[in-house]
């Protein structure tokens, strides 16, 4: 991305993003992953935090927390990386659901569906970021 600077606009840079997304590795993708934290983990901050205010929420059922945490340790060990969801306006009976269903898809679409979820999540920081 900073090669490819500057952009004409904001469409531009998405559009670049996109691309260059789009070309990366297995390898790229599970970095950008790694760098997230659990969906409905206390200890996100920042971004990620206010993306996961719906995991988060204290009014949260426990058991909705609970499941959640259950089936995060069930994706890990079906797909060796963290449950990639865009979170921003999701409650977290949603991303239970969407995990418990992205649970029975096999590896290659999974990594698929967690990539582009991981593009949604880039494209809403860029945005944020030129907001500010």
């Amino acid at each position: 991305m900073t090669a490819a600077r500057p952009f004409a606009n904001a469409d531009a840079m998405t559009v670049t993003g996109d691309v260059i997304w789009a070309a990366l590795d297995r390898a790229d993708w599970l970095e950008a992953f790694a760098a997230h934290p659990r969906i409905g983990d206390a200890r996100a901050s920042g971004d990620a935090a206010t993306e996961q205010a719906g995991a988060a929420d204290g009014d949260a059922d426990a058991d909705v927390k609970r499941r959640l945490a259950e089936r995060n340790r069930d994706y890990e060990n079906r797909f060796g990386y963290i449950f990639i969801v865009c979170a921003t306006g999701r409650s977290a009976s949603q991303m239970l659901a969407m995990l418990e269903c992205r649970l029975s898809n096999d590896p290659g679409r999974e990594l698929s569906i967690a990539a582009a979820e991981q593009r949604q999540i880039t494209r809403l920081r860029l945005a944020k970021l030129l907001d500010r």
